[in-house]
């Protein structure tokens, strides 16, 4: 046997003890946790977390252009024309106050908080909101407004103490143009909402909300106990981050994947935005209620919508309430469901005690307090149809993309609410007592009141249905308007000076014309009869036909026609005798157009409902800047206007001056052919109105102009406070004195004379004798007058 070389036995050795340790780093490897996981899942991981990346990369994206840009879309507001107060302006202070009452004030004992005011003996205190003007910015403002002899006689500011010449009121929201999304919202600042209301938020819903990172898995895990213990969901864990991302990016749906992309999203906010941010976010997206179909979003206008003034104002009760509206809208709907509501809003209140905001003794106070809601009519839609389909209109004409409804602008317009829904209620109800009297039926009507000065149309009613927004009749229904197109005659002979004044005769007696189609035209008086000779007012003021159309065609047709184009109506016109007795078709619109140019001394500005547009971020992007124009003679429209203001007295409409004996107005009835429309256009010192009654189908109504539309007129005024109608005595104008029986000029003193205003540079000299018998004797001649005359 052989042996065994000596030294392969250690070689042998060495190799099994470093096959050895290989097997040991082998079988380590082999059965290391963390390798074994890295070769098996390592890949999958990382595609994991760069997938969890990449989303998170998109939430955020998503996240930062929804807070980058307008978060929300938000209706075009529509205003009223804020009322403007001046020294020496002829005012009441009912007018102010029903203004004030309008605009959400509260009357209180002493005006110290924004929205409230006070009345005194003969002052009113007034706590000013501050507003954005479509002119600027205007701070709140502590004012005292002063009255003597019904006009203002001071204006001060009573935080300075000195004197101001005028102040404005800020306008009336009438309605908001809600998008197709069925979602409004008003939107507000942080900055400008009430600690108070912050503060009770975070403390009903979110005590942690300072502390957490969007998530607060404490709040989750109580949450869910609670929800277990009661077998059915008592309380959300959810934060205020969480409730807004669920609000702003996701569905109602309840899956855990949604849960988990909210706490995603919640976790992205937080770390990109301060709580303040966050804070104004929920603010104004937060649900608070249901207006017909439209949802109510956010504080801002949910504040108008249940109490009907801007969240700032609100007392700590109120805010308690909204607070409590959160969790259920609908279950906690304080308008019907009150004692739902008013138990939710102690609740919020005792969470408000307990965490140190309210002393025990504000606590008592609060939850004796009863909920008092206003009416809602504020936010109302569907408000005031007629004038709105005229804002409409013009906006069409005035902006580059009519398509406003989701942009957020501000729109002011010229809309007099207080004096709106008196004219809605004058026609409503006015119509309804016509058909009575008559016992007919099918009346309709329409109603267009303006300011004589601007041409600011302060309201429009469209029909008896004053809530229906169909048919426009103050805008599209054009009729014969009859003898209210007699003013335009007058004008234009008295603007021929020469040859006529009011004084003038003028031929009443049987005319026979040739028609349009070669018939004969025989125009009669309203009574049948023929006076031989009438004065120019007399004519006028008892509207008198067979003199009105006699001087109609000594004037020229066509210079009729121009004298209307130049009083603003801009329709083409059949030149046939019929014009002079108003055998034309014109809107109430077209007719008050014209007699606002009669009512402003003859300076025409076009009759308009828009004064301004602003961006949602307060800048002016447009403002109506159109200059008045002197159209027709100053003179001779103040004679006409004398003329009109005889109507009132002893003409047609002297029913006016009976229902009212103390103040100057003027006007002009018009009725056509068997009773079809009965029309009245009427003035007084600052506003004019044209009312309209008639049938759609253009069957006889039976009414005249005095017995029908001039109705709806009183019916109006009386329920304004109607101001006498002042006008300035033109240069060039006096009294002159004319003889009864010719229309000549005659000496003053004269008998059968009578003394109208004329324009005296026109006039021939005035005789030396009077045609008549004086009433005051001639003075005897003195010696040297016999000798030298």
């Amino acid at each position: 046997m052989s042996k065994i070389p000596a030294g392969k036995p250690k070689a042998a050795a060495v190799k099994t003890k470093s096959t050895t340790n290989a097997s040991k780093v082998s079988r380590w490897i082999l059965f290391n946790p963390f390798s074994w996981f890295w070769r098996h899942w390592g890949k999958l991981l990382s595609i994991f977390i760069l997938v969890i990346a990449a989303y998170t990369v998109y939430l955020d994206a998503q996240i930062s252009a929804k807070f980058a840009g307008n978060k929300w879309q938000v209706p075009a507001q529509i205003y009223a024309r804020p009322m403007f107060l001046s020294l020496k302006q002829e005012i009441s202070i009912k007018e102010i106050e029903e203004e004030l009452q309008l605009l959400g004030y509260r009357r209180v004992t002493r005006a110290d908080s924004s929205g409230e005011y006070q009345l005194l003996r003969n002052s009113i205190r007034i706590q000013r909101r501050k507003f954005d003007f479509s002119h600027g910015t205007e701070d709140l403002r502590n004012i005292e407004i002063s009255f003597k002899d019904a006009r203002i006689s001071q204006i001060q500011d009573l935080n300075s103490r000195q004197s101001i010449n005028n102040i404005y009121l800020e306008p009336w929201l009438v309605t908001r143009l809600v998008s197709s999304g069925r979602e409004d919202r008003m939107l507000v600042q942080i900055n400008d909402v009430p600690p108070i209301l912050t503060q009770a938020l975070v403390a009903v819903e979110d005590q942690n909300f300072y502390q957490h990172f969007g998530v607060a898995p404490l709040s989750i895990l109580r949450a869910l106990m609670a929800n277990i213990s009661a077998g059915r969901t008592v309380q959300g864990g959810s934060t205020l981050t969480q409730q807004l991302v669920k609000n702003l990016f996701l569905t109602r749906e309840k899956s855990l994947v949604r849960k988990a992309k909210e706490a995603m999203m919640a976790l992205i906010i937080e770390v990109r935005y301060n709580k303040d941010v966050i804070l104004e976010a929920y603010l104004n997206e937060v649900f608070l209620g249901q207006n017909g179909d439209t949802g109510v979003y956010g504080f801002g206008l949910a504040s108008y919508f249940y109490y009907d003034r801007p969240l700032n104002e609100l007392r700590i009760d109120e805010i308690a309430t909204l607070v409590g509206i959160i969790k259920g809208p609908s279950y906690y709907n304080p308008r019907k469901y009150t004692e739902r509501a008013l138990k939710r809003r102690n609740i919020v209140l005792r969470s408000m005690f307990e965490s140190n905001q309210l002393s025990p003794n504000e606590y008592q106070d609060l939850v004796t307090l009863p909920i008092k809601l206003a009416s809602g009519a504020s936010l109302k839609k569907g408000k005031h149809p007629a004038f709105m389909d005229q804002v409409r209109r013009e906006l069409r004409l005035v902006l580059d993309n009519p398509d406003i409804r989701q942009s957020g602008l501000k729109v002011f317009t010229t809309l007099d609410s207080n004096a709106q829904m008196k004219a809605e209620r004058a026609v409503s109800e006015g119509v309804a007592t016509q058909e009575k009297r008559i016992g007919n039926s099918g009346f309709e009507a329409a109603m267009i009141v303006t300011d004589i000065d601007s041409g600011e149309i302060r309201s429009i009613v469209g029909g008896r249905n004053v809530d229906y927004a169909g048919f426009n009749r103050a805008l599209d229904a054009k009729r014969s308007i009859g003898s209210l197109i007699k003013p335009a005659i007058y004008l234009t002979a008295l603007e021929q000076a020469a040859d006529y004044n009011l004084a003038t005769h003028l031929i009443d007696e049987p005319i026979k014309l040739k028609s349009t189609y070669g018939k004969m035209w025989e125009p009669q008086n309203s009574d049948k009869k023929f006076r031989g000779e009438v004065p120019l007012l007399t004519a006028l003021s008892r509207s008198l036909n067979v003199p009105t159309v006699s001087l109609g065609m000594d004037l020229g047709l066509g210079n009729i026609a121009d004298t209307i184009w130049r009083l603003g109506v801009e329709e083409e016109l059949d030149l046939y005798p019929a014009l002079t007795l108003g055998a034309v078709n014109f809107s109430p619109l077209q007719v008050n157009q014209m007699y606002q140019t009669i009512a402003n001394n003859g300076r025409y500005i076009p009759l308009h409902s828009i004064t301004a547009i602003m961006s949602a971020d307060d800048h002016l992007l447009w403002h109506f800047d159109v200059v008045e124009e002197q159209r027709v003679d100053e003179q001779a429209t103040y004679l006409l206007n004398y003329a009109l203001h005889k109507v009132t007295l002893e003409g047609t409409a002297k029913d006016v001056r009976a229902k009212f004996p103390d103040i100057n107005m003027a006007g002009k009835t018009g009725t056509t052919d068997d009773y079809r429309d009965s029309w009245f256009s009427g003035f007084d010192k600052n506003i004019l109105v044209t009312s309209w009654i008639g049938k759609d189908n253009n069957q006889p109504v039976n009414l005249s102009g005095a017995s029908g539309a001039m109705q709806l007129f009183i019916a109006y005024q009386q329920q304004q406070e109607p101001k006498s109608l002042v006008r300035r005595f033109p240069d060039g104008l006096g009294i002159a004195h004319f003889d009864n029986a010719t229309g000549h000029l005659s000496k003053a003193g004269c008998a059968d004379t009578f003394s109208v205003p004329a324009i005296t540079s026109a006039l021939p000299p005035v005789p030396s004798k009077c045609f008549g018998k004086s009433t005051v004797p001639d003075k005897p001649k003195s010696l040297w007058e016999k000798i030298f005359g």
